[in-house]
């Protein structure tokens, strides 16, 4: 039987669909009742048989960080998908995901071990390898995280669930780790999901950056992750960017598809850096939650090219055009907002 955790969310959600096709015996973790309802939204793009699919997943209700919950979703597991992750850039969550991310991962490692687990895979993200001084030399799994740069609270506490990840290979157990770029899908128009950006788009940008970063289609995530967990590789970490795009470029194509006008004016760097700094002031001063921050800021301005060559060669992969996915997302979430 397979576990994923994480079912709940954008890359779970498409896993576990991606896995009932072959009817493997699946469990999954949830932890509010509410969110089984994004599970089945997602299923229904995609099948309009997707309850009778909802219902041959075994639903099990745990905390990662609860032991006596995820022993009892261990029972009779063979592979895990380790899908769970809180994402955050406000510096007060930095405690929680900490909680989640890392202490939580240790447990699924730990559990993992006990359990005597065949195969892990786990997925993380692309904030968790280094970068280059060079903007124009591409990224790839060798290139050392650095822990002395600015790196975002999300990205330490991700870059910390590895190091538990690789603690668990030392042990004996056998790991993949995926790595994506930003994971375009639909389902999930809010909050710190990717699919926000097109609602923003939607909601009409005055201002772009020509900040590059990698984009892939969550299709090509899932695919990937279950081809790794079948195959005899193990202990490696993959990248998986298909496209790397500028900000200016995804905003682009994207109002394309949504037919309305893109952003115009790009906001240069003293703009970003003028207004992470007052809104640093407004969250100190009325103790509001932060809408930009100082890693974000960089984030948006800094060009990060990643070489994801390694997956390609190694499984014959080929990744979608990033032009597809963002008309087949787009349609949907129009889909949505008209429905």
């Amino acid at each position: 039987m397979i576990l994923v955790t994480g079912g709940t969310g954008l890359v779970g959600s498409h896993l576990l669909f991606q896995l009932l096709k072959k009817n493997d015996a699946l469990r999954a973790i949830y932890r509010s009742d509410d969110t089984l309802k994004k599970v089945q939204k997602v299923f229904s793009y995609y099948s309009e048989d997707y309850v009778t699919l909802f219902n041959k997943i075994e639903w099990v209700k745990a905390d990662l960080n609860n032991i006596p919950q995820l022993e009892a979703a261990f029972k009779n597991i063979t592979h895990v998908y380790h899908c769970a992750a809180f994402v955050s850039f406000q510096p007060k969550a930095y405690k929680l995901l900490r909680k989640i991310n890392i202490e939580g991962t240790a447990n699924i490692i730990n559990l993992c071990i006990a359990f005597n687990i065949t195969k892990l895979c786990y997925v993380s993200s692309i904030a968790t390898i280094g970068h280059h001084t060079n903007s124009e030399k591409l990224i790839d799994e060798k290139t050392e995280w650095n822990a002395e740069n600015d790196n975002s609270i999300y990205a330490i506490t991700k870059y910390g669930a590895e190091l538990e990840v690789w603690r668990g290979t030392q042990e004996g157990l056998d790991t993949v780790i995926v790595n994506p770029g930003i994971i375009l899908g639909a389902g999930f128009w809010s909050g710190n999901s990717s699919g926000n950006l097109f609602k923003r788009v939607k909601d009409g940008l005055s201002y772009y950056t020509n900040g590059v970063t990698g984009f892939v289609d969550v299709w090509d995530v899932v695919n990937v992750m279950e081809q790794l967990m079948q195959s005899k590789i193990k202990n490696e970490r993959f990248i998986l960017v298909s496209h790397n795009l500028s900000y200016k470029d995804f905003f682009i194509k994207t109002a394309k598809v949504l037919q309305i006008k893109p952003p115009k004016k790009e906001a240069k760097p003293w703009l970003v850096n003028s207004i992470w700094r007052v809104d640093w002031l407004k969250s100190k001063v009325l103790g509001q939650p932060r809408a930009l921050t100082k890693q974000a800021s960089n984030a948006l301005l800094s060009v990060r090219k990643y070489d994801a060559s390694k997956l390609e060669n190694t499984l014959e992969f080929n990744f979608k055009p990033i032009e597809k996915t963002i008309e087949t997302v787009s349609n949907l979430y129009l889909k949505d907002l008209n429905s």
